[in-house]
């Protein structure tokens, strides 16, 4: 296989939920540029429409949806949809996620309750519904994006968000138990943790505790536009086909460090 077939997703179809804006745009725009075509979901259907429209221009179909990643009835819609418009879903990728910062001992039981059932129970409803599919074509690519917050704990005064922290450390154990259930049935699934990148989830807390954070960063630089291409590409390609159940840290050196 040429390095250019490791790396193309030519006649492929992703959906990448969040897929409007920031980390979720990235990816689904590197799917289109890699040959895919993307179907983008969330509750902002505008952005994700914008998103679509653009993916167009690149030459590959593309849909948007409205979709409440914590509702089966509409994840069961997009998975419909696109098995209805492409026949086959080869790449999913979890990407809608939310937080809530509070101090711990004082965290709203409600907030939690939101809190998980964005991060985690949907990861695992859309996987399940997507991975049903993917069983039965022996073939697919599930991709979930954790975050080195639930890689450990963090300090309060960086980050105050324990909801989101144990969320995405669910994702983690979840990807790694996932992926040994659907690996015989030639399923992938693996993780992308990624340190802070500025988007609308993370504008509050680079705000207050930014300089710090960079403090901790080797690289000397949050993510930028670019960084979450290759690590989701490499992930969706051939170019992983050995690889299951890894979780792909992307921050910069964070977590590599010893204070």
């Amino acid at each position: 296989m040429s390095l250019q077939d490791l790396f193309s997703l030519q006649g492929k179809t992703a959906i990448v939920t969040g897929g409007g804006r920031g980390l979720g745009q990235q990816i689904a725009t590197v799917y289109a540029e890699a040959g895919a075509n993307v179907v983008v979901c969330s509750r902002d259907v505008e952005a994700c429409q914008q998103l679509s429209d653009a993916l167009k221009e690149k030459g590959v179909r593309s849909l948007a949806f409205k979709c409440d990643v914590s509702n089966p009835e509409d994840i069961q819609h997009v998975v419909d949809e696109t098995l209805k418009e492409f026949g086959s879903i080869d790449i999913l990728v979890n990407n809608s996620g939310t937080s809530w910062g509070a101090p711990a001992l004082e965290m709203p039981a409600d907030k939690w309750d939101k809190v998980m059932d964005i991060n985690l129970k949907a990861v695992f409803l859309f996987s399940q519904a997507v991975g049903k599919i993917m069983v039965e074509q022996r073939s697919g690519k599930i991709i979930n994006i954790a975050s080195i917050a639930g890689m450990g704990g963090q300090k309060p005064e960086v980050m105050d968000a324990i909801g989101y922290s144990v969320s995405k450390g669910a994702v983690i154990t979840l990807t790694k138990d996932l992926a040994v259930k659907l690996a015989p049935h030639n399923v992938h699934v693996n993780a992308i943790a990624p340190g802070f990148f500025p988007t609308k989830m993370t504008k509050a807390i680079l705000g207050y505790s930014g300089e710090s954070i960079l403090d901790r960063t080797p690289a000397g630089r949050f993510g930028s536009d670019e960084d979450m291409k290759g690590p989701a590409l490499f992930l969706a390609s051939s170019a992983s086909d050995y690889v299951f159940g890894h979780v792909l840290v992307v921050d910069g050196g964070t977590t590599a460090s010893v204070e």
